[in-house]
């Protein structure tokens, strides 16, 4: 579906103690079935509120938002969402973290023996099979992140929402789960739209970059196309030309031409 996630005339206005604060203006956006989209620009251009209005966190105060032809009206268990913050209850394993969002979507439909094996499919996805029974303070960082993803996928979201998922985690490991995130966006067939600063990241994972002009009053200045051929491998793609090329278009993008949408 070519206009499986649509954005129109968007806009969001926040209400402060100085007045109203524009956050975003003028969001034009379709995305596709299967998409991988990042949407990268400086701190305060609206990355993560947009972000939010697609989960439907927040309601816009102007324009049109779609999924899948239907009004995003609210959050729902066709839009999986994953944060910086992994969000695991402390208390709970690794297991009952992810069964907690399948019981939430699938208990009415499936049975207990069904859900479990959904919970069970949805961590061997991220490679934590192994990890199942242990709680959140008895594993790395990059692990409680692949349970944040195990839970936002064992949902069988339609869009994979991310905010960041990796910005607080060494290079190592944000390296391999960036090269997990792109097997399981293949294996999964999932529409990706995912928050970052990180320009490299966004080259080596997206379908399409969007890159957004600096607050307040953000909007979309440019989007980038990467076609670069699937699956891609990291240490390829350090010696490939087109690659470098796209990372240079976004850098030249963030810091000279970023003030204003394309024309």
């Amino acid at each position: 579906m070519e206009k499986y996630v649509k954005i129109e005339n968007v806009q969001m206005v926040f209400d402060t103690k100085k007045g109203p604060f524009v956050a975003l203006r003028d969001i034009n956006l379709n995305i596709r079935q299967g998409e991988f989209i990042s949407l990268i620009g400086h701190s305060g251009c609206g990355k993560s509120t947009l972000l939010n209005l697609v989960a439907g966190l927040t309601t816009p105060s102007n324009g049109t938002m779609l999924c899948a032809e239907r009004e995003i009206a609210g959050p729902g268990p066709d839009r999986g969402v994953v944060f910086q913050n992994h969000s695991l209850l402390p208390w709970l394993t690794c297991f009952d973290n992810v069964y907690l969002a399948v019981e939430r979507v699938f208990a009415r439909t499936e049975s207990k023996a069904t859900m479990k094996k959904r919970t069970q499919a949805a961590l061997a996805l991220v490679g934590l099979s192994h990890a199942e029974h242990k709680h959140p303070h008895e594993i790395s960082g990059g692990m409680k992140q692949r349970v944040g993803i195990a839970r936002a996928l064992s949902m069988q979201p339609k869009v994979l929402l991310m905010d960041e998922p990796f910005g607080a985690l060494d290079a190592l490991t944000r390296a391999h789960l960036q090269d997990e995130l792109m097997k399981i966006a293949a294996d999964t067939q999932s529409t990706v739209i995912m928050v970052t600063h990180d320009v490299d990241e966004a080259v080596l994972l997206s379908d399409r970059i969007v890159m957004m002009t600096n607050g307040p009053a953000a909007t979309v200045g440019e989007i980038l196309r990467i076609d670069l051929p699937r699956p891609r491998e990291r240490l390829a793609m350090a010696h490939d030309q087109a690659y470098h090329e796209y990372r240079s278009e976004v850098l030249e993008f963030l810091y000279r031409r970023q003030l204003r949408p394309a024309a």
